[in-house]
Protein backbone atom coordinates (compact mmCIF):
# COMPACT_ATOMS: atom_id res chain seq x y z
CA UNK A 1 0.00 0.00 0.00
CA UNK A 2 1.22 3.89 -1.02
CA UNK A 3 1.83 6.30 1.67
CA UNK A 4 0.27 9.31 1.48
CA UNK A 5 2.86 12.06 0.49
CA UNK A 6 3.06 14.18 3.90
CA UNK A 7 3.24 17.55 1.88
CA UNK A 8 -0.07 17.13 -0.20
CA UNK A 9 -1.69 16.05 2.74
CA UNK A 10 -0.76 19.05 4.72
CA UNK A 11 -1.64 21.25 1.66
CA UNK A 12 -5.14 19.61 0.75
CA UNK A 13 -5.66 20.31 4.76
CA UNK A 14 -4.93 23.70 4.47
CA UNK A 15 -6.96 24.53 1.43
CA UNK A 16 -9.90 22.83 3.72
CA UNK A 17 -9.06 24.65 6.38
CA UNK A 18 -8.75 28.07 4.44
CA UNK A 19 -12.20 27.01 2.94
CA UNK A 20 -13.87 26.74 6.61
CA UNK A 21 -12.26 29.84 7.56
CA UNK A 22 -13.85 31.81 4.36
CA UNK A 23 -16.92 30.32 4.73
CA UNK A 24 -17.42 32.03 8.66
CA UNK A 25 -16.67 35.49 7.56
CA UNK A 26 -18.32 35.14 3.63
CA UNK A 27 -18.50 38.80 2.53
CA UNK A 28 -21.93 39.13 2.17
CA UNK A 29 -22.17 38.82 6.34
CA UNK A 30 -19.06 41.46 6.94
CA UNK A 31 -19.10 44.92 5.56
CA UNK A 32 -15.55 44.89 4.90
CA UNK A 33 -13.70 42.94 1.76
CA UNK A 34 -10.92 40.80 2.57
CA UNK A 35 -8.63 42.89 1.51
CA UNK A 36 -9.99 45.37 4.71
CA UNK A 37 -10.16 42.75 6.55
CA UNK A 38 -6.16 42.05 6.04
CA UNK A 39 -5.47 45.69 6.35
CA UNK A 40 -7.03 46.07 9.35
CA UNK A 41 -5.64 43.24 11.06
CA UNK A 42 -2.42 43.99 9.85
CA UNK A 43 -2.34 47.48 11.47
CA UNK A 44 -3.49 45.38 14.65
CA UNK A 45 -0.44 43.81 14.47
CA UNK A 46 1.83 46.55 13.64
CA UNK A 47 0.78 49.47 15.74
CA UNK A 48 3.33 52.19 14.08
CA UNK A 49 2.77 51.75 10.78
CA UNK A 50 2.19 54.65 8.09
CA UNK A 51 0.66 54.20 4.68
CA UNK A 52 4.27 53.55 3.09
CA UNK A 53 4.85 50.84 5.43
CA UNK A 54 1.39 48.89 4.75
CA UNK A 55 2.31 48.86 0.88
CA UNK A 56 5.29 47.15 1.50
CA UNK A 57 3.24 44.95 3.86
CA UNK A 58 0.59 44.28 0.79
CA UNK A 59 3.26 44.55 -1.80
CA UNK A 60 1.45 47.40 -3.76
CA UNK A 61 1.81 51.01 -4.02
CA UNK A 62 1.35 53.66 -1.64
CA UNK A 63 -1.15 55.01 -3.81
CA UNK A 64 -3.53 51.55 -3.72
CA UNK A 65 -3.04 51.33 0.20
CA UNK A 66 -3.57 55.12 0.81
CA UNK A 67 -6.99 54.92 -1.29
CA UNK A 68 -7.54 51.24 0.58
CA UNK A 69 -7.33 53.43 4.29
CA UNK A 70 -9.66 56.30 2.62
CA UNK A 71 -12.12 53.55 2.38
CA UNK A 72 -11.56 52.25 5.86
CA UNK A 73 -11.75 55.93 7.13
CA UNK A 74 -14.60 56.74 5.58
CA UNK A 75 -16.66 53.67 7.38
CA UNK A 76 -14.86 54.60 10.50
CA UNK A 77 -12.69 51.74 10.93
CA UNK A 78 -9.22 53.50 10.91
CA UNK A 79 -7.90 56.92 11.94
CA UNK A 80 -4.58 58.71 10.58
CA UNK A 81 -2.80 60.16 13.64
CA UNK A 82 -0.10 62.74 13.82
CA UNK A 83 3.01 59.84 14.96
CA UNK A 84 4.33 61.90 18.41
CA UNK A 85 7.98 61.78 17.97
CA UNK A 86 7.60 63.38 14.35
CA UNK A 87 4.22 65.22 13.47
CA UNK A 88 5.39 64.77 9.79
CA UNK A 89 4.52 60.93 9.76
CA UNK A 90 1.34 59.62 10.07
CA UNK A 91 0.10 56.68 11.68
CA UNK A 92 -2.60 54.35 10.96
CA UNK A 93 -5.09 53.47 13.75
CA UNK A 94 -7.88 51.24 13.62
CA UNK A 95 -10.66 52.00 16.11
CA UNK A 96 -12.76 50.63 18.43
CA UNK A 97 -14.71 49.57 15.83
CA UNK A 98 -12.64 47.85 13.65
CA UNK A 99 -11.19 46.08 16.85
CA UNK A 100 -14.32 45.18 17.44
CA UNK A 101 -15.01 43.76 13.81
CA UNK A 102 -11.80 41.73 14.46
CA UNK A 103 -13.42 40.40 17.62
CA UNK A 104 -16.57 39.19 15.58
CA UNK A 105 -14.03 37.50 12.88
CA UNK A 106 -11.78 35.73 15.31
CA UNK A 107 -15.13 34.49 16.75
CA UNK A 108 -17.12 33.37 13.75
CA UNK A 109 -13.73 30.93 12.60
CA UNK A 110 -13.05 29.50 16.04
CA UNK A 111 -17.08 28.32 15.80
CA UNK A 112 -16.53 27.31 12.12
CA UNK A 113 -13.17 25.39 13.09
CA UNK A 114 -14.83 24.26 16.16
CA UNK A 115 -18.00 22.69 14.34
CA UNK A 116 -15.55 20.70 12.06
CA UNK A 117 -12.93 19.39 15.43
CA UNK A 118 -16.44 18.06 17.08
CA UNK A 119 -17.14 15.67 13.68
CA UNK A 120 -13.51 14.57 14.83
CA UNK A 121 -12.46 11.68 17.32
CA UNK A 122 -11.10 12.72 20.42
CA UNK A 123 -8.08 11.25 19.68
CA UNK A 124 -7.64 12.16 16.59
CA UNK A 125 -8.41 16.04 17.88
CA UNK A 126 -4.74 15.29 20.36
CA UNK A 127 -3.03 13.87 17.78
CA UNK A 128 -3.65 16.87 15.77
CA UNK A 129 -3.07 19.42 18.62
CA UNK A 130 0.51 17.76 19.27
CA UNK A 131 1.34 17.52 15.08
CA UNK A 132 0.16 21.40 14.76
CA UNK A 133 2.09 22.78 17.81
CA UNK A 134 5.34 20.81 16.22
CA UNK A 135 4.74 21.87 12.56
CA UNK A 136 4.56 25.30 14.01
CA UNK A 137 8.07 25.02 16.30
CA UNK A 138 9.40 23.57 13.17
CA UNK A 139 7.92 26.71 11.06
CA UNK A 140 9.45 29.22 13.33
CA UNK A 141 12.27 27.61 13.43
CA UNK A 142 12.91 27.71 9.75
CA UNK A 143 12.27 31.46 9.94
CA UNK A 144 14.61 32.08 12.87
CA UNK A 145 17.41 30.11 10.80
CA UNK A 146 16.65 31.94 7.67
CA UNK A 147 16.92 35.36 9.41
CA UNK A 148 19.84 35.07 10.96
CA UNK A 149 21.42 33.82 8.31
Amino acid sequence: MERPDLAAAVDGAAEALVAVLDSAVSPHRLSVSPTQLRVLSLLCSRPATNVNGLAELLDVVPSSASRLCDRLEAIGLLRRVADPRDRREVRLVPTTAAQALLGEVRSRRHEAVRAVLDRMPARMQQELLRALVAFGQAAEAADTSARTA
